[in-house]
């Protein structure tokens, strides 16, 4: 048996004329809501909204960003500005260096570092921890 494969999976079928069927539906809305304003208001208070709705629609239908369509940055934008936003922020303590004299480095006595599981490998990443925060290379 012969399947055939097809092909120009992502391009869209041209239902109304020229337009895809998303296209049709975004002029279409913009010009519905463009008469609405038309008829409600006075011509030159009506081209103030006409306008922009015009060209949110036109850009709705063809301009694509990245090749990606407008309605997805639309999207994104709305999504962005309505969903909460999560900020980290680490604060690093600043070194200070001071200088240390060799008796005081003698007589400090080692840490003393408590068995705090049967892990080994916790013991070893937590006397790891321990042995920075010794030296200060931990911020």
């Amino acid at each position: 048996m012969r399947f055939e494969v097809p092909q120009f999976i992502e391009i869209e079928d041209k239902i109304f004329g020229p337009f895809t069927l998303k296209q049709f539906i975004y002029l279409s809305g913009t010009a519905g809501i463009a008469f609405l304003f038309y008829t409600i208001m006075p011509l030159f208070l009506a081209i103030i909204f006409i306008a922009p709705i015009g060209v949110f629609g036109a850009a709705l239908a063809f301009y694509k960003h990245n090749n990606r369509p407008f309605i997805l940055l639309v999207e994104s934008w709305f999504n962005y500005t309505i969903k909460g936003k999560l900020y980290i922020w680490k604060k690093r303590e600043k070194t200070v260096e001071q200088e240390v004299d060799e008796a005081s480095q003698i007589t400090q006595a080692p840490m003393y570092v408590p068995k705090l599981s049967d892990s080994k490998l916790k013991d070893l990443s937590w006397s790891l921890d321990v042995e920075e925060r010794q030296r200060g290379d931990v911020l």
